[in-house]
């Protein structure tokens, strides 16, 4: 069954439900199926359509897909907090420190490839609150191992089930995709990644403020300022947000997806981006602790600088993404790549020097161009598929099914891409462990990065600035 909602006033609005309440009273009607809070009829390029009350919902659903990604980001990041509650009573050493944080990044990757499946079968709203549940998990398991005397092995598992909260970038990231038109894309994309991105600093903020005053011991205080916030999320997508109807009937667009050339190419600069954001953000506590023993002897410290980096480098990713929506993805992320490897090039200067500040200040730059280059490679995704696109346009195919593919197919790549970049960080918290374990400094680390980086801006420029596509892109 279907039905059109034409204009009605706010008590009319209430009866109907409380995902409604932002719809203007002058709209262009919005068809909804006989299920509540499922849209029927969305298209955000009709720019009658968006004017008339399109955007109002788009911005409702992404202020409530920003905080829910921001609690699934924080409990992600936990344990890179919780690392440094670990003092001699819990007998770990610093490279099994870096297994702890290295293993919520795996799973969380992978989790991320059956969260973008998840939206399109059961719907934006709803992925969001069963995801929003199922960090629970995460925090029960870390409230009943974080005791001294536990084995490692349970530490491990318990900082695994973290990995569920890393799931949630992809499934909210692909369905703002689908809420904002080509034009907002970046705009948008980077509004809810960087306000899911400062969960890690959020989170680093608690632990900080929790050392402080209560303690090493007292880990699981964060664990109860959390699981009220985790509720608010869940609520807050059953009453604030809509599933789209359309995207439940998209069906082989990962695998479409994989087959086309560029989505690895994506891919490879994703993993210079965010691999470097979420890898760093995880890890940098730690490098401080072990690197400069001396200065950083105490876990409250380091939790003084851990959160500084994630924060601005997550402030900043909706700048990466307006300028790409300015100037080509392409380009921002080019320089991006040039301005990395002349950070991490610091880095290595003040590692091999003992200069603490020099090594505080290139981590900072190389946070904050992380967090730029996620905005501009995220809004490369939409770009790339509006092109082909309109090619297919140009060729005869009808508007409405090209653009339904390009859609599909940008929503696939942000889950797949999603995953894949967050790798890096895994790379990045392996890199640090041999490292350290080898010559008890993270040079041989920063030097792969430096390459890293190089290997990035190669791609970037053959791939899209020495052609055509990079005007588009």
């Amino acid at each position: 069954m279907r039905t059109v909602i034409p204009s009605e006033t706010t008590e009319a609005a209430l009866v109907r439900g409380a995902s409604d309440l932002d719809e203007p009273a002058t709209t262009t009607p919005v068809q909804r199926t006989g299920r509540r809070h499922w849209i029927e009829d969305w298209r955000p390029e009709d720019r009658e359509f968006w004017d008339g009350g399109g955007d109002r919902i788009a911005r409702r659903n992404l202020v409530q897909s920003v905080f829910s990604e921001h609690v699934g980001f924080s409990i992600w990041a936990m344990w890179s907090v919780f690392v440094l509650f670990l003092g001699p009573e819990y007998g770990i050493d610093p490279s099994r420190k870096f297994l702890l944080t290295t293993v919520p990044a795996a799973v969380g990757a992978a989790m991320r490839i059956p969260y973008t499946f998840a939206v399109a079968k059961f719907g934006g709203r709803n992925w969001t609150i069963v995801s929003g549940l199922l960090l629970f998990i995460p925090m029960v398991a870390a409230a009943i191992t974080l005791r001294p005397g536990v084995s490692f092995n349970a530490l491990l598992v318990a900082a695994a089930l973290a990995g569920f909260g890393g799931g949630n970038f992809s499934s909210s990231m692909s369905n703002i995709d689908s809420f904002y038109p080509q034009r907002l894309k970046g705009w948008a994309l980077g509004i809810n990644a960087g306000g899911g991105n400062i969960g890690v600093a959020a989170i680093q903020l608690v632990g900080l403020a929790v050392l402080a005053t209560a303690g090493a011991a007292h880990p699981r205080i964060i664990l109860g300022v959390y699981m009220p916030l985790v509720v608010l999320s869940v609520l807050g997508a059953a009453l604030r947000m809509d599933n789209i109807s359309g995207l439940t009937n998209e069906r082989h667009a990962m695998r479409d997806v994989c087959r086309e050339p560029m989505a690895w190419v994506i891919c490879v600069l994703y993993v210079g981006t965010f691999g470097t954001f979420i890898g760093f953000s995880f890890a940098f506590g730690q490098v401080l602790q072990v690197q400069f023993a001396d200065t950083f002897d105490t876990p409250l410290k380091a939790a003084y600088l851990t959160f500084l980096g994630p924060l601005l480098g997550s402030l900043i990713r909706p700048v990466g993404g307006r300028l790409a929506d300015r100037f080509s993805g392409s380009v921002i992320t080019l320089y991006t790549f040039v301005a990395m490897a002349v950070g991490a090039g610091v880095v290595l200067l003040a590692s091999s020097t003992g200069s603490l500040p020099m090594f505080i200040f290139g981590f900072v730059v190389l946070f904050v161009l992380s967090g730029l280059g996620n905005g501009s490679t995220y809004k490369m995704i939409p770009a790339i598929f509006r092109a082909r696109q309109q090619l297919a346009v140009a060729d005869g195919q009808d508007p409405e099914v090209a653009a339904r593919n390009a859609r599909r197919l940008s929503g696939a790549l942000i889950g797949i891409a999603g995953a894949v970049g967050t790798f890096g960080g895994v790379a990045v918290n392996l890199a640090f462990r041999q490292s350290f374990l080898d010559s008890g400094t993270g040079d041989a680390a920063y030097i792969a990065f430096i390459g890293w980086y190089a290997v990035c801006f190669v791609v970037t420029w053959v791939v899209f600035r020495r052609r055509a596509t990079g005007q588009l892109v």
